[in-house]
C-alpha cells in the first residue's frame, strides 16, 4: 500500500504526507504545527510518527514549519546543504539534518526517496518520486521548466502531483505587476496550465491511476481551467484527476499494483 494527502497546497503553505504500512513521511512543510496537526488529524492520521521530512527547496511557503516541527518532534530533516544554507532565517534552528546532494537517493526502510534537479528560483531545488513494492509516484512542483531529466524521472509513475499554477491570459490580464508576472513565467519560475498539459501528454501510460493537479494560483488561474486541460492531455487514460486547494487537505489517495 501507498497513500498519500496534500495538507497544504500552494503560497499559503506546502505539506505532503506519504504513508506506507511502516513509514510515514513529509515532503516539505510549509504550515505551522497546530495547523500541519489539524489537517493530519482530519483525514484520519497524525504527524506523531513522522520518519523523515524531505525538502524541495527553501522558499518560506515549503519550509516555514520544519523549524518547530523538528523542535517538537524528533524527526530528520533531509535537505541538500544548498538548500540548508539558504534556509530563512526565522525557521530558527533545524534538526538533525541529514544531508543529501541532488541526484542520490535516499533508502527508508520499504521506501526509496529518488531526488532530481529541477528549474526554480531557488539555491538547489529538486523533486522527488517515491517508490514502494513495485509501486512509484512522482512529485514535481515550482519549477519553470520541464527539462528531459524531469521527464525521465516522472515516467512510469503510477501517480504524479503536477504543478498547475497558472493561466497566461488570466497572468497577463491580472494585478501583477510586470517584474512578477516576468519572474513566474520564466524558465526559473512556475509552470502554466499549458505546461503541465504538455508534460502530462507525454508522460502518461496505461498503468498511471492518479493524477493530483498543486500549486494552483488563487489570482491567476481557475479549476474549471485546469481540469479543462488534464483531461484534454489524458484523453481516454482511465487516470483520476484531482485538484489541490490551499485552504485544507486533500483525501487520501491510495495507489496500488
Amino acid at each position: 500500500m501507498l497513500r498519500f494527502t496534500l495538507l497544504g497546497s500552494g503560497s499559503s503553505g506546502n505539506a505532503i504526507l506519504i504513508e506506507t504500512e511502516s513509514k510515514k513521511i513529509l515532503i516539505d512543510n510549509g504550515l505551522s504545527f497546530k495547523k500541519l496537526s489539524e489537517r493530519a488529524k482530519a483525514v484520519g492520521t497524525s504527524i506523531e510518527d513522522l520518519d523523515a521530512v524531505f525538502i524541495t527547496h527553501e522558499h518560506t511557503d515549503h519550509v516555514a514549519g520544519i523549524g518547530v516541527l523538528t523542535r517538537k518532534l524528533p524527526i530528520p530533516i533531509y535537505i541538500t546543504p544548498a538548500t540548508m544554507a539558504a534556509l530563512p532565517k526565522t525557521v530558527g534552528i533545524v534538526e538533525p539534518i541529514r544531508f543529501f546532494e541532488s541526484g542520490e537517493t535516499v533508502q527508508l526502510g520499504d521506501l526509496l526517496i529518488h531526488s532530481f534537479s529541477i528549474s526554480h528560483d531557488a539555491a538547489d531545488p529538486v523533486g522527488f518520486t517515491v517508490s514502494h513494492k513495485g509501486l512509484k509516484l512522482g512529485f514535481a512542483t515550482d519549477m519553470g521548466h520541464c527539462s528531459q531529466l524531469v521527464r525521465t524521472r516522472l515516467a512510469g509513475c503510477h501517480a504524479l502531483l503536477l504543478e498547475a499554477n497558472y493561466c497566461p491570459e488570466m497572468l497577463r490580464l491580472g494585478d501583477y505587476p510586470p517584474v512578477i508576472q516576468q519572474r513566474i513565467r520564466s524558465r526559473s519560475g512556475h509552470l502554466s496550465n499549458q505546461d503541465m498539459a504538455s508534460l502530462l501528454s507525454e508522460i502518461q501510460h496505461d498503468a498511471l491511476q492518479r493524477v493530483v493537479l498543486v500549486h494552483i494560483s488563487e489570482n491567476n488561474n481557475h479549476p474549471d481551467k485546469v481540469l479543462q486541460m488534464a483531461k484534454l492531455a489524458l484523453k481516454s487514460s482511465t487516470a483520476q484527476i484531482h485538484l489541490a486547494t490551499q485552504d485544507g487537505p486533500t483525501p487520501f489517495f491510495e495507489v496500488c499494483l
